[in-house]
């Protein structure tokens, strides 16, 4: 389908309508971020001309990667998680638009140099509630009003409690009841969770498991489908952490 380099790897693929219609093009913008917390916003016009071997996207400094492409409508509120279990919360209107070959600019600083950016959601209603999951199968859906907005490049607020049980963080989505969870295992197994099984829990708190995993097996990978009622969800089971292990913090 497409002609890259050998050493490259698709990041992230948008459903777009008609790049011929200039009033959808001039009213939309392409977010990406990077794994080292760059972020950047192009209008959709400057990809209304695609080639055959691609057009330059971003420029990506050095030790990083691309991780995320969302397409918004200019008043997005946008979150980064990082692996470590923090999120950073603001609204794109912080982020100026920028030509196709620019970098990008600091969306959330990252903890340490092991550190990295694990997800990037656009939420433009605050029906949408946010859910986070952790390598070793835990996971957490909270209200997006526990996310203060803040000022872009932050630090950010603590999105899960990591510990050595929950492992570090690796996805973030935003999420209704009617949606559905695809959960990947390393080993390749996938499971599908209804999202309304999951209570709505505090942002600085464990969660609780969404899946027992084996020996040596993580998570590889998680996305939401929609729920189309009649498919069948696996019982798994799920069940708070047992009372005491709940952390809750204060607001970082």
């Amino acid at each position: 389908m497409l002609n890259i380099e050998q050493e490259d790897k698709v990041k992230a693929y948008l459903r777009v309508k008609d790049l011929g219609d200039k009033e959808y093009i001039n009213n939309n913008y392409i977010i990406l971020c990077t794994k080292k917390g760059i972020i950047k916003k192009t209008l959709l016009e400057a990809y209304s001309r695609p080639r055959q071997t691609g057009v330059n996207a971003i420029t990506v400094k050095e030790g990083d990667q691309l991780l995320e492409a969302r397409m918004t409508g200019g008043n997005h509120e946008i979150l980064m998680a990082i692996r470590s279990g923090k999120a950073i919360r603001f609204h794109e209107s912080t982020v100026r638009p920028v030509g196709r070959t620019a970098s990008g600019v600091r969306g959330i600083s990252l903890s340490g140099k092991n550190d990295e950016v694990v997800g990037m959601i656009c939420v433009e209603s605050e029906s949408e509630d946010i859910l986070v999951v952790s390598e070793n199968g835990y996971g957490k859906r909270s209200s997006i009003h526990d996310y203060r907005i803040t000022n872009r490049g932050g630090k950010g607020v603590k999105t899960i409690n990591i510990t050595e049980k929950t492992g570090d963080l690796i996805g973030i989505l935003s999420v209704t009841d009617d949606d559905d969870l695809m959960i990947i295992n390393r080993s390749g197994i996938t499971i599908r969770l209804e999202v309304n099984q999951l209570r709505i829990q505090g942002r600085a708190t464990q969660g609780v498991r969404l899946i027992n995993l084996r020996d040596n097996d993580s998570i590889a990978s998680v996305a939401k489908v929609d729920n189309e009622g009649n498919a069948e969800s696996e019982d798994l089971g799920i069940e708070p952490v047992a009372e005491g292990e709940e952390i809750v913090e204060s607001e970082e």
